[in-house]
């Protein structure tokens, strides 16, 4: 059953919207050496791996079962986060990440050699990446032993930030730019050391004081150890080098169309809403969400919630539609938040107290049956509104018979091979 068209027009799938689909341009900048010099050929040779009846948005989505392959064998191995678990266990987060990095990258490359390129491959890759962004980043904070901490939260959810500015720097660029040092690459690489590093030494090597593997530098050190150093690292690395290239970027395509900027911040409020909300729940000291070990479950709603919040503007730069300030699933959030931060708020003579532990897990388990619907009926209903105005498959490839028409649809439509889809 086709959407009403006014639910067309709030999801970007309306008839004027998906017009915008068939003139559309991918443009990326890729400025890391090491893709560009090393892992560029990796790359080649590895889709030539490939067979061609393996449809490249097929390609994408293996490349995340790894991803919740290894979140099944977290649950299993280490599901408080801090371990130690096998050292197997942390050699496979590195393979399943690094295998997740290369279907990213192949993906585009086998759009091409089978003549089924779409601008559905970049909203579908982009898509994927949002939803991994918090479950990676779970599998890095189980390899380096935060725990259900605040600095594992913090390592778990931090990655939303990045994505966000990258999308929202792409919506008004129209181009996606990846710097000389960027978290699909570089991070990545880093990332992966850290785990097999844990593998080998185990994950205390995170947690351990710097003086005892550099005694020269003791008085300066004390006890200081590597986890010290985490959260300053990451927000200093994001906040001097990610963002600001992103505000500049934004800066000069408006200054090109002789439009303002500063009216622009306000497109931020969805990501505002979404970390404040954050800290006010897993901050509060009436929560017992990091108390009791739900932090997986925690992770896995957010990478609904934040996977929808940019895919819609992903699907809004491709179709050219109105920046989306709001998802509905933002809502539960900011009811958890209010939720267990109530005894701040409480009017005085009144008998309602803190919610129990009890509570607030069926409140989040409900939470995240309702972001799984939410997204994955949002999600049907944009691919195959896509998939039904283009005329192609999302996940197959059509038979030889439809071969020439296949091509010469993705020829009509351009490559867009998303991010990570390096030529």
């Amino acid at each position: 059953m086709p959407p009403s068209r006014e639910t067309a027009k709030h999801e970007c799938v309306s008839e004027d919207a998906l017009q915008h689909l068939k003139s559309y341009k991918y443009s990326s900048v890729d400025k890391s050496l090491i893709s560009r010099y090393i892992l560029k050929h990796y790359w080649n040779g590895f889709v030539e791996l490939l067979p061609l009846w393996l449809a490249p948005n097929l390609v994408t989505l293996l490349g995340f079962f790894f991803i919740l392959g290894n979140v099944a064998l977290l649950e299993v191995y280490v599901p408080d986060l801090v371990g130690p678990a096998p050292s197997w266990v942390y050699y496979s987060f590195a393979f399943g990440l690094w295998m997740y990095s290369t279907m990213d990258n192949v993906d585009g490359k086998q759009a091409r050699r089978t003549g089924t390129s779409s601008p559905l491959g970049e909203l579908f890759d982009h898509g994927i990446d949002s939803l991994n962004c918090t479950l990676a980043s779970l599998l890095e904070t189980a390899a380096v032993g935060y725990g259900t901490t605040k600095t594992g939260a913090f390592t778990a959810l931090v990655p939303v930030l990045p994505m966000f500015f990258s999308t929202w720097e792409t919506y008004h660029t129209h181009t996606l730019y990846l710097g000389y040092f960027n978290g699909p690459t570089e991070g990545l690489i880093f990332a992966c050391t850290f785990m097999c590093m844990s593998g080998y030494f185990g994950p205390e090597i995170w947690s351990t004081p710097l003086a005892k593997y550099l005694p020269a530098y003791k008085e300066y050190l004390d006890d200081m150890t590597f986890r010290d150093c985490w959260i300053p690292m990451i927000l200093i690395t994001f906040f001097v080098a990610h963002l600001p290239a992103c505000i500049i970027n934004v800066a000069r395509a408006r200054r090109a169309q002789n439009l303002p900027t500063l009216p622009l911040i306000w497109e931020w409020i969805p990501l505002l809403i979404f970390v404040a909300a954050t800290m006010a729940w897993l901050g509060s000291p009436y929560s017992f969400l990091l108390k009791d070990n739900h932090l997986v479950l925690y992770c896995l709603t957010m990478s609904l919630v934040f996977g929808r919040m940019t895919t819609k503007i992903i699907l809004a730069h491709l179709t050219r539609q109105p920046f989306p300030y709001w998802t509905v699933m933002l809502a539960p959030m900011i009811g958890g938040a209010l939720l267990v931060n109530h005894p701040y708020f409480t009017i005085t003579g009144t008998t309602f107290g803190p919610v129990s532990a009890n509570f607030e897990l069926w409140y989040l388990r409900g939470y995240f049956v309702f972001a799984a619907i939410v997204y994955g009926k949002w999600a049907h209903l944009v691919i195959t509104s896509i998939c039904d105005y283009l005329g192609i498959n999302c996940l197959t490839i059509p038979r030889k018979t439809d071969e020439k028409s296949a091509k010469s649809n993705g020829a009509a439509n351009g490559y867009h091979p998303g991010k990570g889809r390096r030529d």
